[in-house]
C-alpha cells in the first residue's frame, strides 16, 4: 500500500482542495482536533482564508488496549462532553474488564483535557451560528470526533462538517450519523493505522500544536 500524504501539512492542502464550497465564507471556522489534527487543520484554512482553532479530545482507551476506545472526551465552551460506546463498555465488562478502571481512565483523560484547556490559544472562540470544520489527520474508531461532533453542538454551531484526510468505513459511518456532513479522502477497505498512511507522521507535542495554533 503506497503512503497517500507526505505529511499533515499536504494532508490539509489535499483537503481544501475538496472543501472549496466554504472558501473565504464569513461564518465558517475550521478546527483542529488536538494534537494530530492541529497542522491538518491550519493547512486547509490556510488555503481556505478561515479562522482557525482547536477542539480538545482525549480518547478513553481500554485498559490493556489503550489503543481501542469505549469513548472519548471533548472540552469547549468551559464545559466537557463525554460519549460512549456503550454496547462494546458491556463487551469489555463482560469480559473481566472491571468498571473501576474504566473510570479511572475517564479521571485521568479528564485531567489532561482542563490541563491543555489551561494552556491553549484558540479553543475559545465563539461558535454560536457558525459552520464549523473538525478537521483530525484520520478517523481510526471516530471516538474522538464524535465528541468534538457534540462539543461543537453545545457550544452553538449551527452546522458541523467533520473532515479528515482518511478514515475507516465504521468510523466514517458512525461519525456520519451525528454531524451535517462527513468528508474522507481515503476510505480503504482495510484499515491499519493512521500514520501509515502519512510518509511523516511525527508524533506532536503540545508546544508544537501550540507553536501552529499561534500562527
Amino acid at each position: 500500500m503506497s503512503t497517500r500524504f507526505e505529511d499533515r501539512t499536504d494532508a490539509g492542502e489535499q483537503l481544501a482542495a475538496v472543501l472549496t464550497q466554504f472558501r473565504e465564507r464569513p461564518d465558517t471556522i475550521v478546527l483542529g482536533l488536538a494534537r494530530g489534527g492541529i497542522p491538518v487543520a491550519a493547512a486547509a484554512a490556510k488555503a481556505l482564508y478561515l479562522p482557525l482553532g482547536a477542539v480538545l479530545v482525549r480518547k478513553l482507551g481500554i485498559p490493556g488496549h489503550d489503543e481501542t476506545a469505549y469513548g472519548a472526551l471533548a472540552w469547549a465552551g468551559g464545559r466537557i462532553v463525554r460519549v460512549l460506546n456503550r454496547p462494546l463498555i458491556a463487551r469489555v465488562l463482560d469480559h473481566g474488564v472491571r468498571q473501576e478502571w474504566l473510570d479511572d481512565v475517564e479521571q485521568r483523560e479528564r485531567a489532561e483535557l482542563l490541563r491543555r484547556a489551561g494552556t491553549y490559544p484558540g479553543i475559545r472562540h465563539d461558535l454560536s451560528g457558525k459552520t464549523v470544520l473538525l478537521v483530525d489527520d484520520g478517523l481510526a474508531t471516530g471516538a474522538t470526533m464524535r465528541a468534538a461532533v457534540e462539543a461543537a453542538r453545545s457550544a452553538g454551531a449551527a452546522k458541523v462538517v467533520a473532515a479528515a484526510p482518511v478514515g475507516s468505513v465504521e468510523a466514517d459511518e458512525a461519525v456520519s450519523r451525528v454531524c451535517d456532513a462527513v468528508l474522507c479522502l481515503h476510505l480503504p477497505g482495510k484499515f491499519r493505522a493512521v500514520g501509515s498512511f502519512y510518509r511523516h507522521f511525527e508524533q506532536l507535542t503540545d508546544e508544537d500544536a501550540i507553536t501552529v495554533l499561534n500562527g
